[in-house]
């Protein structure tokens, strides 16, 4: 039956459309169109109301109801399908990734069976056909099918290379080897890729096994990361839990005193209640007494008078004033020095072992790396040990600043030197760096005297002749800066102040962990104070840095 319907298409084609019937009706003369194609048809026909077959011509009234013919549905999907079935091609026709495809298949590509030299295309069997067939076509060259066919075709010739020159290491077709390249070695195109392909398996084999070692590094890196993220949270917990413990103590501790300072306070109050309300009974009793008599005093008869002042004037028992000790608001002076004698104790060890912590957690080396801060002027052993010899560098100071000492020491003269011309002189701040770099950990003193001296530390690549704020120590991103004005202090960076209380020395300690990033200044003394404390990431070698104001100088000390 299908092969009867096959050849019958044409009977069940739309009339209007030309294409295969698509729901299929049929109208009262008997010729079936695609229900879009007759409705769309008699649309146009609406204000006439008359409708006609646009095939014969027949007219109808009223406009006729139009119903799918199942029937003619059916035969028209089965003819549909065998046609489908018949123009499939085997799916082993279809090109793989080692085929060459057709260049003219607009979808899934068959397999080219031969390439066009002058037309640079690679056909199947259908698209090939009109090289067969148009006469202009077939003079064309034909050629087994070749991938990447415009990269194989000779530039010079126009054929396809299919040697391999030794001598010159390039791809020729035959009339090359006969021409620029007669009596080279030469090879098949195929078997010089056969040598080659064993050469790239060995060099694959070598990737791989390199990506294997990648991948070990990043599985590796992995479990650190995990590892540090979980070691993290866990430690982040265990110090939440212990200063929420702390936390709590201290709270329950301060309920614990608030409760005996109440008592005690109760007690006491009450105790004072008492006794000054006896004392208020006396005072009236007093009074009431002062009244008689002065009433008696503007007594007219003398008689009278003498009768009444034996008994008014009797002062009955005497007593004296109350034995208790009065302190005169200092009642709880004891406590309160407790309580603040206490606080400066705690907060001295939450000082010390916060810094302990904080090391740890950067894994700071050296005096940061557990040790307490010091505290006394024998405890800067410590700090001696990372001691570092610095001098000025004559070629960074500016015109008013005059180096001594063995270039240690700086003092502002208003006179300029006359220093040489150097790209490293500071043009305009009063400032100059050292000689030295400073990385690892190191530590050093400064002695000033005047009004106003800058203690710093800088990258060498901070500017010298730029503006005040990319010059000057502590107003850019490249210096760090303790400002000693008199008896004042402020830490500055990239022009963020911060103010520090309290005064300190002439001698000014800095110490500085390069890798931790850790970088401190003391008051240097009979004891060490710290004035600031700064945790960042160095990413260039540090150089100390000296700014003086008018009047003022700065040694940088020989330590042992």
């Amino acid at each position: 039956m299908a092969e009867g319907i096959q050849l019958q298409r044409e009977r069940f084609c739309c009339s209007i459309c030309l294409d295969l019937l698509s729901d299929p009706v049929t109208v009262p003369c008997g010729h079936s169109y695609c229900m879009k194609c007759i409705n769309n048809h008699l649309d146009t026909e609406d204000e006439s109301e008359i409708y006609s077959c646009p095939l014969c011509g027949q007219d109808f009234m009223p406009r006729p109801l139009l119903v799918k013919n199942d029937m003619l549905a059916f035969v028209v999907d089965e003819l549909k399908k065998t046609e489908n079935q018949a123009e499939a091609p085997a799916e082993d026709c279809f090109a793989g990734p080692e085929d060459v495809a057709c260049d003219v298949c607009p979808e899934k590509k068959l397999k080219a069976i031969e390439s066009c030299l002058q037309c640079l295309a690679s056909y199947c069997e259908k698209h090939l056909q009109p090289h067969n067939d148009v006469p202009p076509l077939r003079k064309h060259k034909l050629v087994e099918a070749v991938a990447e066919l415009q990269e194989s075709i000779c530039p010079q010739h126009q054929e396809v290379m299919r040697l391999f020159c030794l001598t010159d290491q390039s791809c020729i077709c035959y009339l090359c080897s006969e021409d620029d390249h007669k009596g080279h070695d030469q090879v098949s195109a195929a078997a010089e890729r056969s040598a080659r392909q064993k050469e790239l398996e060995g060099v694959r084999q070598r990737i791989q096994q390199r990506i294997q070692e990648k991948e070990e590094d990043v599985r590796s890196f992995q479990q650190e990361e995990d590892a540090v993220g979980n070691s993290a949270e866990k430690v982040l917990s265990n110090t939440e839990r212990i200063f929420t413990q702390l936390i709590n103590t201290a709270g329950k501790k301060l309920s614990e005193m608030r409760e005996k300072i109440q008592c005690r306070q109760k007690t006491e109050v009450g105790r004072f209640r008492k006794i000054r309300e006896k004392v208020e009974q006396e005072m009236a009793e007093f009074k009431r007494r002062d009244a008689e008599l002065e009433k008696l005093s503007h007594t007219a008869g003398h008689a009278l008078f003498l009768l009444n002042y034996a008994s008014v004037s009797r002062l009955g028992d005497s007593k004296d004033r109350p034995s208790i000790k009065l302190r005169r608001l200092r009642h709880f002076e004891k406590v309160n020095m407790s309580v603040s004698e206490a606080g400066d104790k705690l907060q001295e060890v939450l000082e010390e072992e916060s810094e302990k912590i904080l090391m740890a957690v950067t894994g700071a080396t050296g005096l940061a790396s557990g040790q307490a801060q010091p505290k006394t002027r024998a405890s800067i052993l410590d700090f001696l040990e990372h001691a570092c010899q610095i001098t000025l560098d004559p070629d960074t100071a500016n015109p008013h600043l005059f180096l001594s000492e063995d270039n240690r020491k700086v003092v502002f003269v208003r006179e300029e030197q006359e220093y040489s011309t150097h790209p490293e002189r500071f043009a305009y701040s009063w400032q100059v760096l050292s000689r030295e770099s400073l990385t690892g950990c190191c530590y050093l003193e400064v002695e000033r005297s005047g009004r106003g001296v800058l203690v710093a530390v800088a990258y060498k690549d901070i500017s010298r002749t730029g503006t005040f704020s990319e010059c000057m120590f502590g107003h850019n991103n490249k210096s760090w800066a303790l400002d000693c004005y008199q008896n004042s202090n402020e830490f500055r960076h990239n022009n963020i102040k911060t103010a520090i209380l309290g005064t300190s020395s002439p001698r000014v300690g800095v110490y500085l962990d390069h890798r931790a990033g850790v970088l401190s200044f003391y008051s240097v003394s009979g004891t060490m104070t710290l004035l600031h404390r700064v945790q960042t990431t160095f990413t260039q070698p540090l150089y100390a840095g000296l700014w003086l104001s008018d009047g003022a100088a700065a040694e940088v000390c020989k330590l042992k």
